[in-house]
């Protein structure tokens, strides 16, 4: 069966308030304009989740908001994990380990540093220095099942962000 990951970073973040905290901290006015920009692109291509798995803090919350309502995805089928708030790359891979293999495409929206690198692993011909905010980021592999995806020969379909030039 073929099964697509989209690895996508929150969408740009205020700074504007510095006693806030860096977990409650909203999307700013760029942020909440691109993530459905980015979102039409998913549509375009013909990427559409099954299921997104979001981290819990507030900018990601309000990025998976924006991209499910572009994608007709209902809100309430969202899966939230606290432990996506800044975790390491194996992180992400124990998540899939989870995924009912039903499933044909996980959306997984987290944070820099651990996104970036592990975006950098999925693929040799793939690599980036920066996932950018709201950046995205689609690999397709063929497995039976999800626990599979460490093993499996996946290929980066996609790489789109915000600022890219055509």
């Amino acid at each position: 069966m073929q099964r697509t990951l989209v690895m996508i970073r929150h969408a740009k973040s205020s700074w504007a308030n510095p006693l806030q905290s860096d977990f409650d901290r909203p999307l700013n006015e760029r942020g909440k304009r691109e993530a459905p920009e980015m979102a039409e692109k998913l549509k375009e291509a013909g990427i559409m989740p099954d299921l997104i798995i979001c981290s819990t803090a507030k900018r990601t919350r309000q990025t998976a908001k924006r991209i499910s309502e572009v994608l007709g995805y209902d809100l309430a089928n969202i899966r939230w994990e606290e432990k996506l708030y800044h975790c390491i790359p194996s992180v992400f891979e124990e998540l899939l380990y989870e995924v009912s293999d039903k499933v044909k495409t996980v959306f997984i929206i987290a944070h820099n540093p651990g996104i970036t690198e592990f975006v950098n692993q999925l693929s040799p011909d793939f690599s980036t220095d920066n996932m950018p905010p709201c950046g995205m980021v689609a690999t397709r592999f063929k497995a039976e099942e999800w626990n599979r995806f460490p093993l499996a020969e996946r290929k980066v379909i996609l790489f789109e962000y915000p600022e890219k030039k055509a």
